[in-house]
């Protein structure tokens, strides 16, 4: 029997504790219904999350014969061209993508940057109401920051960042098939883009991430041409989406509890244990994508087939109080704090160091440029994007306030 919860609607949005304690009590791995994928088990401890992501011979993305699970068979040939990425593969393809890149996102490299980041966030904290008040904190400046980072990482021109921001906007609202399928031509427009960026850089040369990416290939590096693309692709979205919404997400709350802000304000190095909690708290990647099950097996007492379809609830994991006491909480002093956010395994995300770094840096420029930040409408009307595995804030608007609060 599926467990009857809308992991898109706002009511679990609003308080996904109660509905990710009444998941967990109807075992350790339960039933659940999902848009687009179907029907999937669904971990709901943080000890079979990391079971299921780290036992890569049970557990796989694709079949052997190639098939991601997750992916149907209605999917246009774009989309099975742009999941052809390291994210959706197992190794060995999985290991000899992400090494092309991995140097670029190690702990020192990315130090290096925080000043960078930190005026970045200082310019844009600056700009916040040069067009009028109240903004929207999420395409204002959340959205914008992460954005300005990982286009520069990849040798992008700065000239293009709206059109990035239109095509997300495109493909990353999309709740149902039919949505999908109207997100499509957004998604055709930035292959074509990719295509064409790539194609400049092997002919006149460039800077950045993917500049190197076309070395590699040029000296005979194995990573075809659709897997640049796909890499890009990648890179791109997944490392400025997810932190649009660990940003937008970690100011709301910073805004509905003036109090927490207040203790920030004091000594702006605690930044690294809140964002720690905020991850936790938010887990702005709610799920991860779903596994095949390879063989019978047992998880906790609930038995899985051959051919099911498994997913790690990782909002479920960072809510689980044999991992965290009092898990409902947000306790921006947590120590020891045990989130799975950025999953864990081999597919342990690639940009955590720059997703952290960016939340810090980000949350300090906002804050201290307007330490009377304030909601601009009631907190009730706060809404989130009606998009299961996603918590994003659709809109934050807010206003200068006074320095006083």
């Amino acid at each position: 029997m599926n467990f009857q919860t809308d992991f898109a609607s706002q009511d679990y949005f609003r308080n996904p504790a109660a509905a990710l304690e009444r998941l967990r009590a109807q075992g350790p791995v339960v039933r659940v219904q999902i848009p687009i994928i179907g029907e999937v088990w669904a971990t709901t401890t943080q000890a079979l999350a990391d079971r299921v992501l780290k036992d890569t011979e049970t557990f796989t993305i694709r079949k052997d014969d190639g098939t991601v699970a997750g992916l149907q068979w209605w999917m246009p040939k774009v989309i099975r061209t742009l999941a052809n990425s390291m994210l959706s593969m197992d190794d060995p393809g999985h290991k000899r993508l992400r090494d092309i890149v991995d140097e670029a996102f190690r702990r020192r490299a990315v130090l290096g940057m925080e000043p960078h980041i930190q005026a970045i966030g200082d310019k844009l904290a600056d700009e916040l109401f040069t067009e009028g008040s109240p903004c929207d904190l999420v395409d204002r400046y959340a959205r914008k920051l992460p954005l300005a980072v990982i286009s520069e990482l990849l040798g992008l021109p700065p000239d293009d960042r709206p059109k990035f921001i239109a095509w997300a906007s495109g493909f990353t609202r999309f709740t149902g098939i039919l949505g999908f399928l109207a997100a499509i031509p957004n998604i055709l427009a930035m292959r074509r883009y990719m295509e064409r960026h790539v194609e400049t850089v092997r002919q006149s040369g460039g800077e950045g991430l993917i500049a190197e990416i076309v070395r590699v290939e040029k000296e005979g590096g194995q990573i075809s041409r659709d897997e640049i693309v796909a890499m890009i692709f990648l890179l791109l979205f997944a490392g400025h989406e997810t932190t649009t919404h660990l940003i937008s997400g970690s100011a709301h709350e910073l805004l509905k509890n003036p109090e927490l802000r207040d203790w920030l304000e004091q000594d702006w190095s605690r930044l690294d244990l809140a964002v720690e909690e905020f991850l936790r708290f938010l887990t702005p990647v709610q799920f991860t994508k779903p596994r095949y099950v390879r063989r019978d097996v047992e998880l906790d007492g609930v038995r899985l087939r051959k051919g099911d379809k498994v997913m790690a609830m990782l909002a479920a994991a960072n809510m689980d109080p044999l991992a965290n006491a009092h898990p409902e909480r947000l306790d921006l002093q947590r120590r020891p704090n045990r989130h799975i956010a950025f999953g864990t395994g081999i597919h342990f995300c690639l940009g955590h160091q720059l997703a952290r770094l960016e939340a810090k840096c980000a949350l300090k420029s906002l804050f201290q440029r307007w330490p009377g930040l304030k909601l601009a409408v009631d907190e009730t009307e706060i809404r989130w994007r009606g998009r299961p595995g996603f918590k994003a804030i659709e809109r934050l608007p807010v206003q200068p306030g006074s320095p006083e609060r």
